[in-house]
């Protein structure tokens, strides 16, 4: 009886120990476990009660294993590290006050350098025939007032930057964020367990979930619904991209100066950010300040009268004795609120508080000042409206006036080209966009990032476009279509948003839509009539940069559902093991895939190609994770494919955005002693659970754990971050292994079927870790597949020049993946297979 005490004694506590290790908590000190004693006189009760207390211990593990659904995924895990390391964009992040000022200091010199450079010519495109009548000044003064006061201070201060994706603005964020509550994805990569994710879903109480999931369900069962939905982003995109290519010539002061000063503005964007937004921000506040007090003056020197504008009554005084000629003025008014896109677009590189202060502080009464200044100086002298902003400036600060407004207006497309980078960041983690370099500027704030590809298209097209037209009045033109298109696929967007996401009061929903989305489309009609003056040019832009967004992600969904589809069950690694014919060759394979569920269709190809496996083969998936940097500990996440003697495992290698990719040595280091790790866990865990199958085999047959021929399904699919305090374990108790647990029949009682359980070493595990090793010391070889795709015989004409000509066409001229790797060449092995979709 001792004996079997002593047993029940040493594998109560390693089991105690193994789980705090685990699940980070400990067996309360007064459960039965830790009472056990070994006593001559100890009768059944004790006996039944530590074997009740052990297995139920044991069971609470095993409930903790099924919420994991899928053994072939890693997909939940891979996305997901520990709170302390997580980050994102820092929109929604609480942060100091010193913190929020520096970046309302640095958004002011990245974000408003646009829209502050507008009254260099809001007047002179409103009103390219002349002023003919003082009341129609006052009336654009007040469409002015309340355009600038409706859209970027209500409508994007104080809601749009709340419709954040986790710090992320722009409209791929908001696509990103629809896209996360409802399954309107044209890729079918939604789980269950995505919804267990941090951050997943926005925690905000409502009572109209009624309306929300009609609304929800209404998209997700609409194909139509989803193709508009992915469009509206990429539409947008293109327009901000296209934006940030006509701001640089949007002044008369930069479309006369030499080209030289653009290159020169996009060659500083390689240092972020950050810097560039110190460097700016002082001359950008200067502006600010400059055209604000040379408001002020005007307004009380020449005819304080025009403040009777902040009457609405003027607004439609104007186009009633306007008509049709009042409409097509829009297009020059609002190009007051250029750039309004860009507080948002630029939201990853600050935050949503600093955005707010900066704007509603510095940037807005500046600008208001600055416009009924101009209007009060126009009401005296409306023959001067063509150069309204010089001609109203005081003579003796004009040559410093003049400085300053040249520098602004260089810096103006800072905003939009910032927007750019950090959209398209945003579309490569949707598939929206064509593999390119993105560097992370910053180890502080994520968000701001540079793509020297981008950069240098943008430059190109800003000096054609400099070149090509000379007035400010074409380029306007072609602005205005720019800026409008986006601010309307952003209020329906943030329409949706607030419908099933914020689930806010019908009314609220019925107000910002016919509100916003109305007066976004009124301006849009006045613009787009300018079409043959100059509009053309964005659409010109747009459709080129959308059609190469469209087919880049209409082949990479087809791509995935491809390898989604042909993708090889786990039986295929069994018949493998059973093959004669196929030889085991020394060291490890490291095949990579972009898959992280399932064995990609690329293995078996490598198979019938190369009729060889490696003694150990990983496959690999790289992930990019949104935050700073990934610990070493938590990096590698591994599973293992059965049958568990062939040594084949999933990995996937994770990496935040300021990580680097290591060098191939380091890289092989560390994911062979993290292998190393994941298997002597992974084999304690295997045992353990064999231990619970003796303890009570019912209700594990009840769980479906039950273990087959030995081997445990749980134990195949376990996902372990490595490095899980396994030290502390083996100091605290003797390992368990499979012939260290024997089972023998106790004395007779009201239960006499009861199996007691017995512990000694074993040491199964150790000969795994010396085969690994082996494998390691006789070399690590990269296996990369190839992928071709084409469309199918029977696929329509367009649909094969998609996919033959203009997807290839792309994907050869976009950065390869042993690039992207740091794969060395001399260890390479790339095999070529065809994706027919």
């Amino acid at each position: 009886m001792e004996e079997v005490s002593s047993g029940l004694i040493i594998f109560a506590k390693m089991h105690g120990a193994a789980k705090e290790a685990e699940m980070g908590s400990s067996i309360p000190p007064s459960t039965p476990t830790e009472g056990v004693t070994v006593d001559d006189d100890n009768d059944e009760i004790n006996e039944q009660s530590s074997r009740k207390s052990t297995a139920n211990s044991l069971k609470d593990r095993k409930l903790s294993w099924t919420k994991l659904r899928r053994v072939d995924s890693l997909n939940l895990e891979a996305g997901t590290v520990s709170g302390r390391h997580t980050g994102g964009g820092h929109g929604n992040r609480h942060l100091g006050w010193k913190t929020t000022l520096s970046l309302a200091f640095q958004s002011i010199g990245i974000v408003y350098g646009d829209i502050g450079t507008s009254p260099l010519y809001v007047y002179s495109s409103t009103f390219p025939d002349g002023i003919h009548n003082n009341d129609d000044l006052l009336g654009v003064l007040s469409l002015i007032i309340y355009t600038m006061t409706l859209l970027p201070l209500i409508k994007y201060v104080c809601i749009v930057l709340w419709a954040n994706d986790n710090g992320n603005g722009g409209t791929f964020a908001l696509y990103s964020l629809i896209c996360r509550h409802a399954k309107v994805s044209l890729i079918p990569n939604q789980q269950p367990e995505d919804k267990e994710v941090s951050n997943y879903k926005l925690d905000i109480p409502s009572n109209q979930l009624r309306r929300a999931q009609k609304v929800k369900e209404t998209l997700e069962g609409s194909k139509v619904a989803k193709v508009i939905l992915v469009f509206l982003p990429i539409l947008g995109t293109s327009m901000v991209i296209g934006d940030g290519i006509l701001t640089p010539c949007i002044s008369d002061a930069v479309v006369g100066i030499s080209i030289a000063i653009l290159i020169v503005l996009f060659s500083v964007q390689r240092f972020g950010t950050d810097k560039v937004g110190f460097s700016f921000a002082p001359a950008v506040c200067l502006w600010f300040l400059c055209v604000g007090l040379t408001g002020v003056y005007n307004l009380f020197k020449h005819d304080p009268g025009v403040l009777r504008a902040f009457n609405p009554k003027y607004i439609f005084d104007y186009f009633r004795r306007n008509g049709k000629k009042g409409w097509k003025s829009l297009g020059g008014v609002v190009l007051c609120i250029t750039g309004t896109e860009a507080m948002f677009a630029d939201l990853s590189h600050f935050s949503v508080r600093a955005i707010q202060i900066s704007f509603s502080c510095v940037v807005f009464p500046s600008l208001l000042a600055t416009y009924i200044g101009q209007a009060a100086y126009l009401s005296k002298f409306p023959e001067n409206v063509r150069n309204a902003f010089y001609d109203s400036v005081p003579d003796s600060i004009y040559w410093p006036t003049f400085i300053i407004a040249l520098a602004a207006a260089i810096i103006a497309s800072q905003a939009m080209i910032s927007a750019a980078f950090a959209i398209i960041s945003q579309a490569l983690n949707l598939g929206c966009f064509p593999r390119v370099r993105v560097v992370h500027t910053s180890a502080k704030y994520e968000g701001q990032v540079y793509i020297p590809e981008l950069n240098h298209f943008i430059m190109v097209a800003c000096v054609i476009v400099t070149a090509a037209f000379r007035t400010t009045e074409q380029i306007g033109n072609a602005y205005g279509i720019a800026v409008v298109s986006v601010m309307v696929i952003t209020s329906t967007l943030v329409t949706l948003i607030m419908t099933f996401i914020w689930k806010a009061s019908i009314w609220w929903i019925a107000l910002f839509f016919v509100v916003f989305f109305s007066t976004d489309t009124i301006y849009l009609s006045s613009v787009l009539s300018k079409f043959i003056e100059g509009g053309y040019l964005p659409i010109t832009f747009s459709f080129f940069l959308m059609t190469t967004m469209a087919i880049w992600h209409f082949v990479y969904k087809e791509r995935y559902m491809f390898e989604l589809n042909n993708k090889v069950s786990s039986d295929y690694v069994k018949d493998l093991a059973k093959n004669p014919e196929i030889k085991r060759v020394p060291g490890i394979g490291l095949l990579y895939s972009e898959l992280v569920q399932g064995i990609p269709p690329i293995f078996p190809h490598f198979i019938s190609n190369i009729p060889s496996v490696h003694s150990v083969v990983v496959l690999v998936s790289i992930k990019s994770i949104p935050i700073n940097k990934v610990p070493l500990e938590e990096r590698f996440l591994f599973r293992q494919v059965e049958p568990r003697d062939y040594r084949v495992f999933r990995c996937v290698v994770r990496y935040g955005y300021n990580d680097r990719i290591e060098e191939p040595n380091v890289f092989e280091q560390q994911l062979v002693e993290h292998l190393k790790e994941f298997i002597r866990h992974e084999h304690f865990i295997l045992e353990d659970a064999r231990a619970e199958q003796m303890l009570d085999p019912v209700n594990i047959q009840d769980s479906g754990l039950l273990m087959k021929d030995g081997n445990s399904k749980r134990s195949s699919s376990r996902t372990v971050p490595v490095k899980e305090s396994l030290p502390e374990v083996q100091q605290s108790a003797p390992r368990v292994s499979a012939s260290s647990i024997q089972s023998f029949n106790a004395a007779k009682s009201t239960n006499s079927s009861t199996q007691i359980v017995a512990v000694s070493n074993h040491l199964g595990v150790e000969e795994e870790l010396q085969i690994v090793q082996r494998a390691k010391d006789q070399g690590v070889f990269y296996l990369l597949g190839e992928a071709e795709v084409v469309a199918k015989q029977e696929s329509s004409f367009l649909k094969k020049f998609v996919v033959n000509y203009a997807y290839n066409f792309l994907r050869k001229n976009v950065r390869q993946g042993e690039k992207r790797l740091e794969i060395p060449r001399t260890r390479l092995l790339k095999v070529g297979m065809v994706y027919e979709v």
